[in-house]
């Protein structure tokens, strides 16, 4: 049996408890799964290494999951491009089942080995290329349809599972294992598993933009103002590294176009604003 399929005795009469006890059962299990992601920073780093080495010379990095593990791949990818400011096709989730997916159950789409070849495929994939594929119990089908196919497009593979000899983890060049163990609801991986594997998921994407000069000390520089929030937060940045007041950031970005760096290079060039 895999081990996250296995019963939890800390939750054998999780019905029957207060919801205080419930709410502190599930908090104690939810340590796992930060104890599981920090045996795993080996792992990590390398893979963020490597993503990174192929995307310098104008790689991709692809997700690729089914259910929960898909649904978390897409979240992240939909978070590099406003907080980086990237564009939409450097970083790309893939669901089994298509978008639909991400609200929807799709009976059998995991189970697909060449819909997730054929999905991935659409994608022109390179030896620049980075997929990773997420899988809690690591056999999905559909996942490993698309790492193989990225294998054999000479592409790296990276494979992200909660059961130490899974086949994902075993045919992938990078493996990251997080051992989170029982859940707290009997094979319900969205819980503590999921839970880790959105962790990595944050650390491989933040590291890969930090090292792709996305990010200057620690602060976004690559923003778009799409809305109030993040107009208002490019102007504290461009304030914060100019040594300027607020005021005068806003009316140094909307010179230049409201880009972070061509403002800060024109203060730099005429600091008598």
């Amino acid at each position: 049996m895999l081990k996250t399929e296995e019963r939890n005795p800390s939750t054998t009469n999780i019905d029957k408890m207060p919801t205080s006890d419930i709410i502190a059962v599930m908090q104690k299990e939810n340590l796992n799964a930060v104890n599981a992601v920090a045996m795993a920073q080996n792992s990590i780093s390398n893979a963020v290494d490597e993503i990174s080495l192929r995307m310098a010379k104008g790689g991709r990095l692809f997700y690729v999951g089914c259910g929960t593990s898909g649904r978390l791949g897409v979240l992240d990818a939909s978070e590099c491009p406003p907080t980086f400011g990237v564009p939409n096709g450097l970083v790309v989730g893939i669901i089994a089942g298509g978008d639909n997916a991400l609200r929807n159950a799709i009976e059998g789409a995991e189970d697909n080995a060449i819909a997730g070849a054929k999905d991935l495929s659409t994608f022109n994939i390179t030896e620049r290329d980075s997929v990773v594929g997420i899988s809690v119990a690591g056999g999905a089908e559909y996942v490993l349809g698309a790492i193989k196919y990225a294998k054999d497009r000479g592409a790296l593979t990276v494979g992200i599972s909660s059961n130490e000899d899974s086949k994902l983890l075993t045919t992938t060049n990078v493996s990251i294992f997080t051992d989170t163990g029982a859940e707290v609801i009997t094979g319900s991986t969205r819980l503590k598993a999921g839970t880790a594997h959105k962790m990595i998921l944050n650390m491989i994407s933040t590291a890969v933009m930090i090292k792709q000069g996305y990010v200057y000390e620690n602060l976004m520089i690559n923003l778009k103002p799409t809305n109030k929030k993040l107009r208002q937060r490019m102007i504290r940045i461009t304030a914060t590294l100019t040594n300027v007041n607020e005021e005068t950031a806003e009316m140094l970005l909307e010179k230049n176009g409201f880009n972070i760096r061509s403002a800060v290079n024109d203060y730099k060039q005429n600091p008598t604003l």
